[in-house]
Order: C-alpha cells, then structure tokens, then sequence
C-alpha cells in the first residue's frame, strides 16, 4: 500500500470510530503515524544504509517500535492526560497491518528471529511501484479508496473553513467550537 491508502483508509477508520467519543483526536498525528514506518525506514534501509540493508522495511516495521509507540503514548496519557502519542501509535499499527507485515515474521518479530534483516532487490524499485500501481489491484483499489477519503476530509475542510484550525490543532472539533 502506498501514500493515499495509508493516510486516507487509516483517517476513515477513525472517523468510523469517531462516535465511540474517545477523546479529541489529532488528526495530523493519525496521518503522521500512518506514514511513519515508512517516513523512517525507507531512507534508512533503502537510501543512508542501501548497502547493508537493501530493504525499506526495517526497524519502524517491527512490533518493538509498536510497543515502543504504545508505551510512550501510555506514559504521555497517564502524566500529562495528552492522547497524540496513542493516535500516532494507532497509525503506525495500521500502518503494519496494511503492508500485511504478518506474512514477513523476520521483520515484525525482530529480533527474535536474529539481529538481520531480509535484504531485498530495490534495483528498479520505483519502476516496479509504478507498474504494480497500475497494473495490481492489490494496489490501486486502495490507493483509490484512500484517495477519495482524503479528498473528502479535505473538501470538508475547505467548505467548513477549518483548514487554519486543522493546521494549528489537527483537531475538527476545535473549530467548531471557535468558528
């Protein structure tokens, strides 16, 4: 899954749970954490260290960054009553569970299964990108699923003139109430 389907399904699904009330919501921290496994990884794995690792899916692919993310998000809601580390730990397992990290068990389950990680082949990796996006619907009925999601958030935003108060707060509810 690619940018659209991380971001946009993972919004939609809290908004689905939105009325379950759980608290305000940063919605900027649900779009972070939905790409922040691959905000870290790609760069590490496939840019900085290509040589040793020669594979995006690394050290925010695996269950200890979850359980990490949840911790910090646990501690933060317990001192200080502040819910934006358990909404961005909320995106990144969406994150995990969209790129089906259960079928890579070396990677999730790092390191019990050793301190390596698979290498990959990311010669030609945006080409292949490219053509799977088009040619896979594996990938392109959610990428369109996601996009249409987003660009609904978006268009309320724009027509409730909570764009401003998103970018501030990330938070809707807010400019309800101030506008």
């Amino acid at each position: 899954m690619l940018f659209f389907g991380h971001t946009g399904i993972t919004l939609g699904i809290v908004e689905i749970f939105k009325v379950l009330r759980l608290g305000p919501i940063d919605y900027r921290m649900v779009l972070l954490g939905s790409l922040l496994p691959d905000i870290i990884d790609k760069p590490l794995g496939m840019i900085i260290f290509a040589n040793m690792f020669s594979n995006g899916r690394i050290f925010g692919h695996t269950l200890i960054f979850i359980f990490v993310l949840l911790a910090v998000g646990v501690y933060l809601f317990w001192k200080v009553n502040k819910t934006w580390g358990l909404v961005l730990a909320y995106g990144s397992i969406m994150h995990l569970i969209f790129d089906e990290m259960w079928s890579s068990p070396r990677t999730i389950l790092w390191p019990l299964y050793g301190w390596v990680f698979p290498r990959g082949d990311i010669t030609n990796w945006l080409g292949h990108l490219i053509h799977s996006l088009f040619n896979n619907p594996h990938d392109y009925i959610p990428e369109l699923v996601g996009a249409t999601i987003l660009a609904h958030f978006l268009f309320n935003l724009v027509r409730r003139q909570k764009v401003v108060c998103f970018m501030k707060k990330g938070r809707v509810e807010l400019a309800e109430k101030i506008a």
